[in-house]
């Protein structure tokens, strides 16, 4: 049987269970709805600079604006980001970061009053254990896995961790996406579908080009109650640009970048450089509330 046929996956042995949790991100959603605005939702890599100072970030993007959180796990491989989050990644693994400490991230961000996503690659939760993965995330308060090089014809395992423990379940699109992929990534997403809106690694860009408004109409018709975009929004401009037609804008590089100390010049202590992201944060999220008005 070939399991990258649509509606088609393999059959499991494991016994499903599904919790009738409600999905985190799609109550937050409707209760921004009633405001009339999209969500942003910003990212960070758990462990960058340092454990300690990355959960002082998140706990001020929360406060600046955020209404959910990214928490990416950096990966020593990541086919899928650009060099601000690769070096932010670099240095994370360097400090030390451990996977299990990003639970701690999940219940810093929960308790500030926004919703806790995380990003990883696929290899990662695998190694740590799916079910057990599940579970410890769950336990900690979190809402949703984004999964950049997870499709959902292999996420099988995934699919019944997330039901039994009541997970949102992000997976990608892009520009190049056929109708049928979409399809299926409509399908099997809970919370959301996360719309990349250029093909390539992540990065802030100067301009954004209209293939991500397409993107998002294209996935809408392909059965997706909720759209995303990420990769490239760096502005407040971006911000309400991507704000006037996704469901949530995605911001990344440029909330990261505010964190790296450039080569060459001082080295900012961490005051300073919380403060930069608090500005950022606060300016972005300013061009995210007035996307709709």
């Amino acid at each position: 049987m070939d399991t990258k046929d649509v509606g088609m996956r393999a059959p499991s042995t494991q016994p499903l269970g599904i919790s009738h949790r409600p999905s985190a991100m799609e109550t937050l959603f409707e209760r921004l709805d009633e405001e009339n605005r999209p969500a942003f939702i910003g990212y960070l890599p758990y462990g960058f600079p340092d454990v300690e100072m990355s959960l002082r970030a998140l706990r001020t993007m929360v406060e600046n604006g955020v209404d959910a959180v990214e928490i990416g796990l950096p990966y020593s491989d990541p086919v899928m980001d650009g060099p601000v989050i690769q070096a932010a990644a670099q240095k994370a693994i360097e400090s030390g970061e451990k996977i299990a400490g990003v639970f701690d991230a999940v219940r810093v961000v929960s308790e500030a009053g926004a919703v806790p996503l995380i990003m990883s690659y696929w290899n990662l939760i695998m190694h740590y254990g799916v079910e057990r993965f599940a579970d410890d995330f769950a336990q900690a308060g979190g809402a949703g896995l984004i999964t950049p090089d997870l499709i959902p014809d292999e996420a099988d395992e995934w699919i019944e961790a997330s039901q039994r423990h009541g997970l949102d379940r992000i997976f990608l699109v892009s520009p190049d996406s056929t109708d049928e992929r979409l399809g299926v990534a409509a399908r099997d997403s809970r919370g959301f579908v996360y719309a990349a809106s250029r093909m390539g690694v992540t990065g802030e860009r100067t301009t954004l080009s209209s293939s991500p408004e397409a993107l998002v109409s294209r996935t809408r018709k392909a059965g997706a109650s909720r759209v995303c975009v990420g990769i490239g929004v760096s502005n407040a401009q971006q911000a309400a640009q991507v704000g006037s037609y996704a469901d949530g804008v995605i911001v990344g590089s440029a909330l990261v970048h505010t964190l790296l100390v450039p080569q060459g010049g001082m080295v900012g202590d961490a005051s300073d450089r919380l403060d930069g992201l608090a500005r950022v944060t606060r300016d972005i999220a300013r061009g995210v509330r007035s996307a709709r008005l």
